[in-house]
C-alpha cells in the first residue's frame, strides 16, 4: 500500500471520528446540575424522585435548569400545567387534560426523566388506543394528545393510563420543538393545597381557657404553663398569704375574742361569740377547712385595714407584682393574682415558711403548742390518690371560678423534686392537677 494512499484513509478516519463527534455533540444535552440537601451539585439522574412533591425541592431545581439555559419540558400535575423550555426560556405553554389516577397502578411518577422516543400516532397494546404526538419518557407513560380507540371514536376525557394528556394542537407543537434527549421534571405537591395553611403545635395538658403554671420550686424550670402572667381572682388561696403575715407578725399562742363581726359565711362554721381560740388553732381552720371566720378572727390583733395592708406589703417584698389583696379570706373578688406571681408564693413558702404548708395538710409539728382545739377536721386541700403533696391551698367562688397552689414532692429519675401547681379559672382545678402531674411523669426526665 503506498503512502497516499495510507494518507487517504487516515484523512477519511479523522473526518469520520470529528463527524460523529459533532453529531454526538449536537444531539446530547449539555449536562445538568443541580444541588442536593446538603447544596452540593451532583449529576442530573433520571428517574423517579419522591423529593420533588416538595414545592422548595421543585423550584430550586427548576430553577438550577433555567440558570444553566437548559431546554427542557415542565409539567406542574399540581396547577395541570405543562411548560417547554428552551434554553432556559419558556417558549410554550398549555393546560393538561388529564392524569393518572392518585393513588392507583397508572398514577403519574414524580421526577427527573427524559424524552426516549417520539411517535406522531403511538398505539398502545395495553390500553387498545391511539395516542398521538406520543413522547415516551418513563416505561408506559407518555405525553400525548387525546386518545381514541381503533374505529377512530374518541376514548372519554377522564381516560388515562398514567400518562400526560394534552390538547392536539399544544402537543403537537410541544412534540415538534422537543427533540429526543429533552429532560422532562414532573411536579406535584405531596399534600393538598387547601391544607397548606394546616400547622402543628404541642398538645396542651389543660383547655386553653384554664390558666396553670407547673415548675421546680429549686431550679424555676418550668414543666408547662398557660397564661401565666394573666391576672385573675384567686379566692381562698389569699389565705395562705394570710397565713403568712399571722404567722410573721403575731404570736401564734395569742388569743383571739370571737365577736360578731367574725362569724360571716363560710363553709364549714365552726366559731362562736365569745369565745377564745389561739391564732394557731385559727390557722388549722382556716388553711384545712377554708374557714371564712377564721381568716376575719385572725386579723384583728393587728387590725383588719393594716392585716391587709402587710399582706400587699408581702406580697411586692417576693417578687408578686402582679398580685392585690382586698381582704384575709379570698371572698371578694378583688383578690387577684397571676400564675406566675402564686409561683413566687410557693416558692417562698417552701424555703422559708414550710411549716404553713405542712399546717395546710394538718401535719403541722404541735409538740410545743399542745393539741388543737379541733379534732374532727376535714382537708379540704388533699387530693384523692396523690400522697405526695407537701401543702397549699383550694379555692371557689363564681368570680375565680376553681382555682388551687399546691406544692408536690414527685420522683424524676428516682430523684426528688419539689414541683409547684398553680391553677386558676377552673371547672375542676384536683383533677387539672392530676393532668398535669400526669403530664410531667409522662414527658420528663433529668438529663444524665
Amino acid at each position: 500500500m503506498n503512502f497516499k494512499i495510507i494518507t487517504s484513509l487516515v484523512i477519511t478516519i479523522l473526518v469520520t471520528i470529528f463527524v460523529v463527534i459533532f453529531l454526538y455533540q449536537n444531539n446530547t444535552p449539555n449536562p445538568i446540575f443541580i444541588k442536593n440537601s446538603a447544596n452540593e451539585k451532583i449529576d442530573f439522574v433520571y428517574g423517579s424522585w419522591p423529593a420533588l412533591k416538595n414545592p422548595d425541592f421543585f423550584n430550586e431545581v427548576k430553577a438550577d435548569f433555567i440558570n444553566q439555559k437548559a431546554s427542557f419540558i415542565e409539567a406542574n400535575l399540581s396547577s395541570m400545567e405543562i411548560r417547554l423550555y428552551k434554553d432556559g426560556e419558556i417558549i410554550k405553554e398549555a393546560n393538561i387534560i388529564s392524569k393518572g389516577k392518585e393513588g392507583s397502578w397508572w398514577e403519574t411518577p414524580v421526577g427527573l426523566y427524559k424524552i426516549n422516543t417520539k411517535e406522531k400516532n403511538h398505539f398502545s397494546s395495553f390500553g387498545r388506543v391511539y395516542m398521538p404526538w406520543s413522547m415516551q419518557f418513563q416505561g408506559n407513560f407518555f405525553i400525548h394528545g387525546p386518545t381514541s380507540y381503533p374505529d377512530g371514536s374518541p376514548t372519554p376525557s377522564s381516560y388515562s393510563g398514567g400518562c400526560i394528556r394534552v390538547a392536539l394542537d399544544d402537543v403537537e407543537e410541544i412534540f415538534n420543538l422537543a427533540d429526543v434527549g429533552t429532560p422532562v421534571l414532573i411536579f406535584e405537591e405531596s399534600f393538598d393545597t387547601e391544607n397548606k395553611t394546616i400547622n402543628y403545635t404541642n398538645k396542651a395538658p389543660l383547655p386553653d381557657e384554664t390558666i396553670y403554671l407547673v415548675a421546680d420550686l429549686e431550679n424555676n424550670f418550668v414543666f408547662t404553663k398557660n397564661r401565666a402572667s394573666e391576672k385573675h381572682s384567686i379566692a381562698s388561696i389569699t389565705k395562705l398569704m394570710s397565713a403568712l403575715i399571722a404567722v410573721e407578725y403575731i404570736n401564734v399562742e395569742k388569743e383571739v375574742t370571737i365577736d360578731s363581726s367574725m362569724i360571716v359565711a363560710t363553709s364549714a362554721p365552726r366559731l362562736k361569740t365569745g369565745e377564745k381560740i389561739s391564732v394557731l388553732d385559727l390557722l388549722s381552720v382556716m388553711l384545712q377547712e377554708s374557714s371564712n371566720e377564721a381568716a376575719e378572727a385572725i386579723a384583728s390583733p393587728l387590725g383588719k385595714n393594716y392585716f391587709i395592708n402587710l399582706m400587699n406589703t408581702k406580697s411586692k417584698a417576693i417578687g408578686m407584682n402582679n398580685s392585690n389583696f382586698a381582704d384575709t379570706s379570698g371572698a371578694l373578688s378583688g383578690n387577684i393574682s397571676t400564675a406566675e406571681d402564686l409561683f413566687s408564693l410557693a416558692k417562698y413558702l417552701y424555703h422559708n415558711r414550710s411549716f404553713v404548708l405542712h399546717m395546710s395538710m394538718g401535719e403541722e409539728n404541735r409538740i410545743a403548742y399542745g393539741d388543737s382545739k379541733y379534732k374532727n377536721l376535714k382537708n379540704f386541700n388533699s387530693i384523692d390518690g396523690l400522697n405526695n403533696m407537701i401543702g397549699g391551698k383550694t379555692g371557689l367562688s363564681l368570680s375565680a371560678q376553681n382555682t388551687i397552689l399546691a406544692i408536690f414532692e414527685i420522683e424524676i429519675n428516682n430523684q426528688k423534686r419539689p414541683v409547684a401547681i398553680i391553677v386558676l379559672g377552673s371547672s375542676d382545678a384536683k383533677a387539672d392537677v392530676v393532668k398535669l402531674l400526669s403530664f410531667i411523669e409522662d414527658n420528663f426526665s433529668l438529663k444524665q
